[in-house]
């Protein structure tokens, strides 16, 4: 699993162009997409997983707090009560460190496929960039 700061770390240095090597630059540029692509979608599909971890763990922590888990998990973890109003319900289970955790990782991935959204965007408009060089560099040396 990739982390947020190895991906920054690899955008850093896959986002240069070598602009004495422009034909070889531009031949990269699919190369890029499928590695970033590759990226979003295993984020996305990890992304889906935490949403269903989250799912059960909200289902497992209402039974819990509702007093209507199977009485084994009170022997590990007692509760000594069983919350009926809804919103005091809600501060629990907003609380509660387990699905906070799921939460901050569900967070987390937001973060991460907004970032290789925004790198995907940007190996797009290579191409573009790549020609406005090309262009400059004509311009300049009075081809153009």
């Amino acid at each position: 699993m990739i982390d947020l700061e190895k991906l920054q770390t690899m955008w850093s240095q896959d986002s240069k162009i070598d602009i004495d090597n422009l034909h070889t630059e531009s031949l990269n540029t699919p190369v890029l997409h499928a590695k970033y692509f590759d990226i979003y979608n295993n984020l996305k599909l990890l992304k889906k997983k935490a949403e269903q971890q989250r799912k059960n763990t909200w289902i497992q922590r209402y039974e819990y707090y509702t007093g209507k888990a199977d009485p084994e998990v009170y022997i590990d973890n007692p509760f000594p009560r069983k919350i009926r109003e809804k919103d005091v319900l809600q501060k629990y289970l907003d609380a509660d460190e387990s699905l906070s955790k799921i939460t901050l990782k569900l967070d987390y991935y937001d973060v991460m496929i907004d970032y290789v959204q925004d790198i995907l965007k940007a190996i797009h408009n290579r191409t573009y960039v790549i020609k406005n060089s090309l262009d400059f560099i004509k311009i300049s040396s009075g081809m153009g």
